[in-house]
């Protein structure tokens, strides 16, 4: 697993590349946990991340984050995998805030629709 980092103004995007599980969350959350602190968004760019396993939901849903300031956290171009996981989550925790996290899936999409 690699990442790319691209900061644009507030928002920093996280484009992962490969798997996301318990031996990659540790560099995940340091790649967040390091950045600048005027990042008030952080946007994570799943395209290339086929497989999530727990360990997403722990980078996703830490609330406050571990380590560094709180900020807005989205989550776009979900795989079906890593979608369907979060989509069971907040079946098993109807508390997550799916819509938040996930502006650009369809509301269908997350209602099992």
């Amino acid at each position: 697993m690699h990442f790319t980092l691209r900061i644009d103004g507030t928002a920093a995007h996280i484009t992962v590349h490969g798997e996301i599980d318990y031996t990659t969350l540790p560099t995940l959350r340091a790649a967040a946990a390091g950045l600048p602190a005027k990042v008030t968004e952080l946007i994570w760019d799943l395209h290339d991340a086929r497989f999530m396993d727990v360990a997403g939901l722990h980078l996703l849903f830490e609330h406050p984050p571990l380590e560094g300031p709180s900020r807005k956290t989205t989550v776009t171009n979900l795989a079906p995998q890593p979608l369907r996981l979060l989509l069971l989550a907040a079946e098993v925790n109807p508390a997550l805030e799916l819509a938040h996290l996930l502006p650009d899936t369809p509301q269908a999409a997350l209602l099992g629709d």
